[in-house]
Parts: C-alpha cells; structure tokens; sequence
C-alpha cells in the first residue's frame, strides 16, 4: 500500500516584498530577519511541526539563496525527515512548460506532483510573511467536523484595513456566502488570513480549471475561492483568536517587533514553552554588558556588545553599540556596529551596517514624520545625518 499524509502544506514564500524596500534587495521577504534570533519564516515552520504536520513544501522564487540556505534540511523545526520533511520548491522546467509563478494558485498548480507523493486527503496553503501563533489541526478538525471543501482562517481588522485584504461574510453556521478580494468598503470586517484548508480532490479541480483560462490571474483570493463560491462548493470560515500580524510594509515590521516589548498590551508570547518558534541561529557567545551600558525595555540577542545606551529596541545576534552611542525605538539586525556618539532613532537597520562617530539616523518617533531604513553592508559615515521618514540604499541597488 501506497504510504500516505493526512495533510501536506504548501508554503508560499517566493513574493518579492517590495514593500519592505531596501530589506528585500537581496533577500526574500520570508527570510527577513525579525524579533533578534528570528527571520519571518520560522513562524510558519514553527506553527506547522507544533501542529503535528511534517511535510511542508516551501515555494520560492525571488531572491532565494538566502531563505535556502536557511530552511536547508528542515532540522531546526524538526522538518528533516525521509518521507516528508521540508522540500524547497523553486519554479522548474518541465517537459511541455518552463514558468515562473505567475500567481499564488499557478505556483501550486505547478507542484501538484509533489503534493500526490503524499496522496493527503488535506492541503494546507500557508503564507511565508505573516508573524502568529496558531494550531493548523485545530483548523484541520474544524474542517472535518463541517466536511469543508475549503476552510479559511479569519481575523477581524479595523473597517479602515479592509481594502488590504480578501473580505468574506459568513452565516450563523459558518458557511461562507460572500467573498471580495481588496474591496475599496464592506459591512463586513472578517479577513482572510491567507491560511487554506482544501480537500485535496477538488483544489486540484479547481486549479486545473484555473490553469486553462487564459484571462485568470491564477490568484487564490481573485479567482480560486470566488470560483469555488459561486458553484457553492462548501466554503467556511474558522475564526482565529491571537495575534497575527502581516508585516509586509517596513511600519508594520517595526510595530510587530515592538510588540515583542509590550507584552503587557498584546497576546503576543514569543517565548510560549507550549508553542515554541524555533529557528536557525549560529552559536554565538552571550551577550556582553559594560559598565557604562544603559538598557531599558529592550531585547539584546546573544553575541552582542553593549557599551552604549539602548532603550525599547530589538537587537539582533553580533551588535556593537560603542559608548556615547544611542539607539533608541529601533530595530537593528545581525552584525551592525553604532560607533561612539552616533543616534539611531526610530529606525530599521540591516544587517552588516557601520554607523559611524557621531552620525545620527532618523529622528525621535514623538517628532519624527515616520520610519528610517538603513539597507544592508552600508557604512554611514562619521557625522552625516540620514533624516527620519528616509529609505538609505546602498549604491547600485
């Protein structure tokens, strides 16, 4: 007898993430680092092995050497396995086409032959670049129980967010009755989250009907769920509880990372023992606090210096901040170093980047007009001011 899953995931993490600037340049939004040890990916990897599903296939495409070499094998999330684990799945060619992922439901569409190695009964569609904590078999029970043909996980968003996301309108059982991709207004304020639960027989029949109209955008939320809805197939909403956040724009990336700081206001529990994020972090050595060191409210990962002064910050592992130096309201990645006398306010700065003597980015968040971003492996020099509301590229990017 053939061996066989229950449920497959499929994790969408080939977006360019444009929104996030000079943060995706060379990496894939899924691999941007987050929370100090983390990058945005191991939310998802971690959720999917706490749940109890050990095969999950990770679609890439732009820019993946990065979040290749990180996922690698699997083995931090306990996803190294011989018959299922994780599985990179970059576009191929193949022997009557050779694509790029045109939408969300085309990059499954062309690794259904993956997904029938495991002949699941169940396939979950996940997204790369959204920070939660969530039990997907929950979601999968909640599927059975309503002999669901697709399930979608929903979160209400303030009536102003509506337009960034896939509205949906149920009835008192949970069936949905209406769905609208990014409508400009709606009476209803349930969104999808971006997590689906197909019976894997008829997302196959959708997706094959997809692929042969030649006007489909090949899209889940634009074509794949309303043409589902229309022939009435059994679509119902689960109703999640918890923090999510979709950090897809460089404001949104700093507030989930300051929320990390204010646990007293948010559900957010990085350090859940029940629920724990794993992730792919070298052996550094502890961190180290001088003397002159002042920190408050403030997340220092392991390998870092302080000297300086570091208040309501996220620092990520092999941070330098020399004395006399400021970082305040900021989140700064792997390897930087914030020379003596220089300020970091209100800002994110990429890994690798030297901030010299006396230099200041960004400007206090009380007076500032938004969000500074530094890209990567760039040297500020001693003295120059990057204003606050600034996006600093590195030269020929």
């Amino acid at each position: 007898m053939k061996a066989k899953k229950e449920c497959v995931a499929m994790l969408l993490a080939g977006g360019q993430g444009s929104r996030l600037y000079a943060l995706t340049t060379t990496v894939a939004k899924p691999a941007v680092q987050f929370g100090g040890k983390y990058r945005i990916i191991d939310f998802t990897l971690s959720n999917c092995v706490n749940s109890g599903i050990d095969t999950v296939g990770v679609l890439t495409q732009y820019q993946p050497l990065v979040l290749n070499e990180y996922v690698g094998n699997g083995q931090p999330w306990d996803l190294d396995r011989t018959f299922g684990g994780v599985k990179i799945l970059p576009p191929y060619q193949a022997a009557d086409r050779a694509d790029w992922y045109k939408g969300t439901a085309n990059a499954i569409y062309q690794n259904m032959r993956f997904i029938d190695r495991y002949d699941p009964e169940y396939v979950l569609i996940l997204s790369g670049d959204h920070i939660y904590t969530m039990d997907y078999n929950a979601m999968l029970a909640y599927a059975k129980e309503q002999n669901a043909d697709c399930t979608i996980a929903v979160i209400s968003v303030p009536k102003e967010d509506v337009s960034r996301f896939g509205i949906l309108s149920a009835d008192e059982n949970g069936r949905i009755t209406k769905f609208e991709e990014k409508p400009k207004q709606s009476d209803s304020t349930d969104a999808s989250m971006g997590i689906y639960i197909f019976r894997k027989d008829k997302l196959f029949d959708y997706l094959n009907a997809d692929a042969a109209d030649p006007n489909s955008e090949n899209d889940f939320g634009k074509n794949i769920i309303p043409a589902m809805l229309n022939a009435g197939e059994r679509l119902f909403a689960y109703p999640f509880v918890g923090y999510w956040k979709d950090v897809g724009t460089i404001s949104s990336l700093w507030e989930a990372n300051m929320d990390l700081l204010e646990t007293s206001k948010t559900p957010f529990r990085i350090n859940d023992k029940h629920r724990r994020v794993f992730s792919r972090s070298s052996i550094r050595a502890p961190h180290y606090m001088a003397d002159s060191a002042n920190v408050d409210n403030s997340i220092i990962t392991e390998g870092c210096q302080i000297y300086g002064t570091v208040k309501n910050s996220v620092l990520s592992p092999g941070v330098i901040v020399e004395e006399g130096a400021e970082v305040i309201d900021a989140v700064i990645h792997a390897g930087c170093t914030i020379k003596s006398g220089a300020k970091v306010n209100y800002s994110i700065v990429a890994s690798d980047v030297i901030i010299g003597e006396n230099a200041i980015v960004g400007e206090p968040r009380e007076t500032s007009s938004g969000i500074s971003l530094v890209g990567a492996h760039q040297e500020i020099p001693a003295g120059e001011v990057v204003p606050g509301n600034v996006i600093r590229q590195a030269k020929g990017e």
